[in-house]
């Protein structure tokens, strides 16, 4: 996820608010977005939010983080277009101030000079952008590559980036992605080549799958579909949205009509193509519905083809391989890139990074956008160029000038996790709790007292994923042992609630312990009856 602050003179400028996927370190949320905190306790000088690009990890927190931050929104049409559904899903359209700047266009924010610069990408209109101050020029490229074909939108504008390196550049913070990749990303122009090809051979049903926002790559599977004399049906939520975007901001304008999902069944195998979200797995995708026979219209069966048009993001690997594990089980035909060339990268290589270099001739680089083996091969392979280089973390803040660019001070920083309407902090007590009770499970007592603190009757203890309930024994041993604990305890402690809590706590947490060799998350309900 992506949430980058820029600072001038007391001013500042966001550059992207994106979401991500928790992996399975962090199993207790879903979706994770950044903490915002040191800016939104500085909010008023926050002049604006400008947006490269419309994936998620890019514009995925708007919606949830924006009400923090208070400030206009600055985004290419197409961007845009989704911007707008996120945030009318979120009941906050007319609240905030969405700008929309045509691709290459420039604007002013306070001490800030800015302007995009186009980019080919795996989706529309992607945007480098420069920000000029009167300390010189820094360029952000947001995700990029340097296709020479991209199917959908312009290919990279490289003599408005080339007069920009004639201008001065004091440094490039630049996407690290591929750093490690020698050679070019490829085309997508090539792809579409290669799925037309594949796509006229195959029999029976033929579903691809792909990230629903590279509207390149949809518009080559509409086009091998149609070539093959195949009837095209989009197949999940996020693939309609995508597309109406798309048409809304002018691209996809010569697609024939779709087939609607509820017709699907009307349409013959050998004449059907089906594009499917899911290509990561999701478990509660389209494709993963297919493959567990539970989609209401979709259907995959026997002698089928499924083509994965996508590269497994890391940390999916898992789900991915359940989901082609049950197509194989149906008897469907799964291709993916190991197979055939059914997809490219969006994220340049290393020769694409050295042609950025000599066209931008930054002073500085500062790889960003990646892990930290991919920060540091962008560094290595920017020194062999011999432009100098600063590693930077999370929260460091890295001053470019007056002087050599340097870390020179840090903020706090951190992830919030989504959790139903509310975020919350990942490190913090309530999902702490929540990786207690996935590995340890929890324990509840519960029991009534009289005015006096006397125990009346038998406790209760329930151990959801610990005890099982259909043991009575083994729950009555639990039980009187407890009351024997709560029957021990001072009569003075018992009429103080909060120490009768505690202790009675306590209690129950030796009980457990001892006898499930576990350290269980443990509370107790107190009913306290007044039987004067």
């Amino acid at each position: 996820m992506n949430f980058n602050l820029y600072g001038c003179d007391g001013a500042w400028l966001a550059v992207d608010c994106g979401m991500g996927f928790s992996g399975p370190e962090t199993p207790e949320a879903e979706i994770l977005l950044p903490d915002p905190a040191f800016i939104a306790g500085q909010h008023d000088a926050l002049l604006g939010l400008v947006i490269t690009h419309a994936h998620e990890d890019h514009i995925g927190g708007i919606a949830r983080l924006w009400p923090q931050l208070r400030c206009p929104v600055y985004a290419t049409p197409f961007t845009a277009a989704l911007i707008r559904r996120k945030l009318a899903e979120a009941g906050i359209g007319r609240e905030l101030k969405l700008h929309i700047v045509p691709c290459g266009g420039s604007f002013a924010l306070g001490p800030f000079s800015l302007r995009y610069f186009g980019f080919t990408h795996s989706t529309p209109e992607a945007q480098g952008l420069a920000i000029t101050t009167s300390y010189g020029t820094v360029f952000h490229t947001g995700d990029w590559k340097l296709d020479p074909a991209p199917v959908v939108g312009p290919v990279t504008d490289e003599a408005a980036l080339r007069a920009l390196g004639d201008a001065g550049v004091l440094a490039m913070v630049s996407d690290s992605t591929n750093a490690t990749v020698e050679g070019h990303s490829g085309s997508e122009l090539d792809v579409k080549k290669s799925l037309e090809a594949l796509i006229m051979d195959l029999p029976g049903r033929v579903a691809v799958t792909c990230f629903a926002s590279n509207i390149a790559r949809l518009s080559s599977v509409i086009a091998a579909g149609e070539a093959a004399g195949r009837h095209v049906a989009l197949v999940g939520r996020s693939l309609s949205t995508y597309v109406a975007a798309a048409q809304e901001a002018g691209y996809l304008q010569d697609v024939p009509d779709f087939v609607p999902e509820e017709e699907i069944g009307s349409i013959p195998d050998d004449n059907l193509l089906l594009l499917v979200t899911g290509s990561q797995g999701e478990p509660r995708s389209a494709l993963a519905r297919i493959a567990h026979d539970s989609h209401r219209y979709a259907v995959l069966g026997e002698g089928d083809t499924l083509i994965f048009s996508s590269r497994v993001i890391p940390g999916n690997e898992l789900a991915v391989r359940k989901v082609r594990d049950a197509l194989a089980r149906r008897g469907v035909n799964i291709i993916t890139e190991a197979e055939e060339f059914t997809h490219v990268s969006g994220h340049p290589a290393r020769d694409e990074l050295r042609r950025l270099y000599a066209l931008l001739r930054p002073k500085h680089i500062i790889p960003t956008h990646g892990e930290w083996r991919h920060l540091s091969a962008q560094a290595e392979l920017a020194r062999e160029t011999g432009i100098p280089t600063v590693l930077v973390e999370d929260g460091d803040v890295l001053q470019f000038a007056p002087g050599q660019p340097r870390v020179v001070d840090s903020v706090p920083t951190g992830r919030l996790a989504v959790d139903g309407d509310r975020l919350l902090p990942l490190k913090g007590s309530v999902l702490a709790a929540r990786r207690r009770l996935l590995f340890n499970g929890v324990v509840i007592g519960s029991f009534a007292v009289d005015a006096k603190g006397r125990v009346l009757g038998t406790p209760r203890i329930s151990g959801p994923g610990l005890l099982d309930e259909a043991d009575g024994k083994a729950r009555l041993a639990y039980e009187a042992e407890f009351l024997d604990e709560l029957n021990a305890l001072p009569q003075g402690l018992r009429r103080d609630e909060t120490a009768f809590t505690d202790a009675a706590r306590a209690a129950l947490r030796r009980i457990t312990g001892k006898r499930l060799g576990k350290r269980p998350l443990v509370e107790v309900h107190i009913l306290r009856l007044d039987n004067t």
